[in-house]
């Protein structure tokens, strides 16, 4: 599919690039007030450096992830997907 993630790099303040199957590129952001609830261990930046591709969706170990069609259609509009 068009928003399968082919390319994910992570930086240490909560937020990673990625790339898409069709060539689309952006940015995704964290911020601590929505990482609670299942999210809670990505506020380790440890933890959250271990991001890993699955299938073209961005997973951490634990079974978390993120929709890759909605960070797809953020980044499509607005070049980022901040989760807030």
């Amino acid at each position: 599919m068009e928003w399968d993630v082919v390319e994910l790099a992570t930086d240490s303040d909560l937020s990673m690039q990625v790339r898409f199957a069709d060539g689309t590129r952006g940015k995704v952001r964290f911020e601590l007030s929505h990482l609670f609830g299942v999210f809670e261990p990505l506020k380790e930046p440890d933890f959250f450096c271990r991001a890993y591709l699955d299938s073209g969706v961005v997973t951490w170990p634990g079974d978390i992830d993120i929709a890759p069609d909605a960070m797809y259609r953020e980044i499509k509009q607005h070049g980022q997907w901040v989760l807030r």
